[in-house]
């Protein structure tokens, strides 16, 4: 029986278009996902959309249009970065669908009986962006560090809240008994140092008739959820819970990929939840950075927001998954400018891959040539990067994995100027059968992090008709 792998990314909120920050969370999580399956892992990777709060509400009418409907349209673009980014997703959930919106109630009602749910008055300061209170010592010149084009707004009401509080020392206990439970570390230290300040119990509901569009409370129809609790209930729903019990416990605890903004949510709100509900903690939570755009952060304002689709019609699927893998460090925040795509795109992809497996396959098509075994050093160098890659994927260093990958790359080029196979020497056979073998095991390689390139190396390899992975772009 192969084993099962549970990952999941955040569910975007759907008030505006995809960018290129969630399109990279979503290819780290699919190479996760990929590889855990070359191993022979059976996987269920979720993808899915947050549909509800006063963010989508206000969006919705200032288009005036009804929230779910609103919701339709937005959550289909989202979904729509499965063909184009090429990502194997099996799952997409909506949190405004109906077997989503009972499991929020189910597990309202768990922390209910629990005794953490409890209603009382309050004032706040409260970001829309963030969809979260804020304490003054968080706020930078009265501003969300985050969004700090948004005022900050008071919201004095009636609330149900979470005894958050209370889930303090057992979120402790948990952090020191799973050192790797937050990748990278400094964020497990970062939200270890936020739980050793003390938890204050935070509101999971808003008034209907301020804030119409939520899940309803179970048992008071003058309340609907934050959205936050809600949302987070979407990483079991998808699985099936409460109903699928089989599935549920099939594939959870699972894994959990998420932006350093969501780092709170993710690896504290959401543990202390479970562990009220009486549920098992997520696994692991793998923690990236973000993508600023020529040294600033994106924004509609600055109109430098960078569309995943536009940039895939204009140099493909794999190019595109390449330069975030690669020139993005996974855990910290890295930089997208045109120019340094295309010194990638022409680099590594034209002049790197392409070239080695053109020139490779135009030699074997030569009747000079003589299929051998492949020599002791390419298998050395070949296996040697193969342990590197696998080791740096289990460290979600994607871009360090793919640097190894371009080891054995750098090292055909290196034979072929030094032997010269084109001259049909005595050792031009053993010289492409080497870049042969070489190329295979790169394919096999690159499956995770490119796929569409990996199958055109296989094919090309196999009917030995020469194929143009990557046209050279002209730059200026």
């Amino acid at each position: 029986m192969p084993k099962p792998f549970y990952i999941t990314t955040t569910l975007p909120y759907v008030n505006a278009d995809p960018h290129i920050g969630f399109a990279m969370e979503l290819i780290q999580a699919d190479v996760i996902a990929r590889c855990k399956r070359q191993q022979g892992f059976e996987v269920f990777f979720n993808m899915g959309s947050d549909e509800h709060g006063i963010k989508i509400l206000r969006k919705a009418e200032e288009t005036s249009m009804e929230p779910k409907a609103y919701c339709d349209i937005y959550a289909a673009k989202f979904n729509d970065l499965k063909k184009a980014l090429n990502v194997s997703y099996d799952n997409f959930i909506r949190t405004t669908d109906e077997h989503h919106i009972k499991a929020a109630q189910e597990f309202w009602l768990r922390c209910q009986k629990n005794g953490d749910i409890y209603k009382k008055n309050y004032k706040v300061k409260y970001c829309v962006g963030c969809e979260l209170e804020k304490t003054d010592s968080e706020l930078e010149n009265g501003k969300c560090a985050i969004h700090p084009n948004l005022p900050i707004e008071l919201i004095e009401e009636e609330n149900y809240f979470f005894k958050y509080s209370k889930y303090q020392q057992p979120l402790l206990d948990f952090y020191e008994k799973n050192p790797n439970f937050v990748v990278p570390h400094s964020r497990l230290n970062e939200i270890t140092e936020f739980t050793k300040k003390g938890l204050e119990d935070f509101s999971i509901s808003r008034l209907k008739d301020k804030m119409p569009w939520g899940v309803p409370v179970p048992n008071d129809e003058k309340h609907v959820m934050y959205v936050w609790f809600d949302a987070l209930v979407g990483y079991i729903s998808a699985l099936g819970w409460p109903e699928n019990e089989k599935q549920f416990k099939t594939f959870w605890p699972g894994m959990q990929v998420a932006g350093k903004d969501n780092l709170r949510q993710q690896s504290s709100m959401w543990q202390a939840m479970l562990l009220s509900a009486d549920l098992p903690n997520s696994k692991q939570i793998f923690i990236h950075g973000f993508i600023t755009v020529g040294g600033q952060k994106m924004s509609k304002s600055l109109g430098n927001v960078i569309d995943p689709f536009e940039l895939v019609k204009k140099y493909g699927v794999d190019a595109v998954r390449y330069y975030l893998l690669r020139e993005i460090t996974p855990t910290e925040d890295g930089d997208f400018t045109y120019e340094k795509f295309e010194q990638r795109y022409n680099s590594d992809l034209a002049g790197g891959i392409g070239n080695l497996l053109a020139r490779t396959v135009t030699l074997a098509n030569n009747p000079k040539f003589i299929k051998q075994e492949p020599g002791k050093m390419v298998k050395e160098i070949v296996e040697g990067s193969r342990a590197r890659v696998e080791e740096k994927i289990e460290a979600f260093r994607f871009n360090e994995a793919l640097e190894w990958i371009w080891v054995i790359i750098s090292s055909c080029d290196q034979f072929m100027s030094q032997d010269k196979p084109w001259e049909w020497k005595e050792a031009a056979s053993q010289t492409i059968c080497d870049a042969l073998f070489a190329l295979e095991s790169i394919s096999e390689l690159l499956l995770p992090f490119m796929p569409e390139t990996a199958e055109k190396i296989e094919t090309t390899i196999k009917t030995k008709k020469s194929v143009q992975l990557f046209p050279r772009l002209l730059t200026q």
